[in-house]
């Protein structure tokens, strides 16, 4: 049976700079940084969480970093967050903003173009 999400992969530009913008700016931990056969295997998550997020480079000319990745992280202090990243230089999309299914919710991106939902908890 399956218990849980390992890791989801987050495609950037530069592992380097992706390290600096998930660790430096949101405040994540950095969980797995190896160099195997000449492959990085890269991971970061907010501290405490489960599962992880895989950082890799992908260098095809046909992906697109403007796509958005889809996820959804859940935060406890919504406004706290967004003031925080905010005041970080994390682009925000809008102020949250309470959603027809009754969330206050919003959207922050990564530098590479990634967008991630930010909601509370389900109530």
């Amino acid at each position: 049976m399956i218990t849980h999400t390992h890791s989801i992969t987050i495609n950037v530009r530069d592992l380097d700079e992706a390290v600096a913008f998930y660790v430096g700016v949101l405040g994540w931990e950095k969980r797995q940084d190896s160099n195997e056969a000449g492959m990085r295997w890269l991971t970061v998550a907010p501290p405490g969480a489960q599962t992880a997020f895989a950082l890799s480079v992908n260098d095809s000319p046909n992906v697109s970093f403007a796509t958005g990745c889809g996820i959804s992280l859940i935060t406890d202090d919504i406004d706290g967050d967004v003031t925080a990243f905010e005041q970080k230089g994390v682009q925000v999309k809008a102020a949250p903003e309470t959603m027809p299914w009754g969330d206050r919710a919003t959207w922050f991106s990564d530098p590479f173009g990634n967008e991630f939902f930010l909601v509370p908890p389900a109530s």
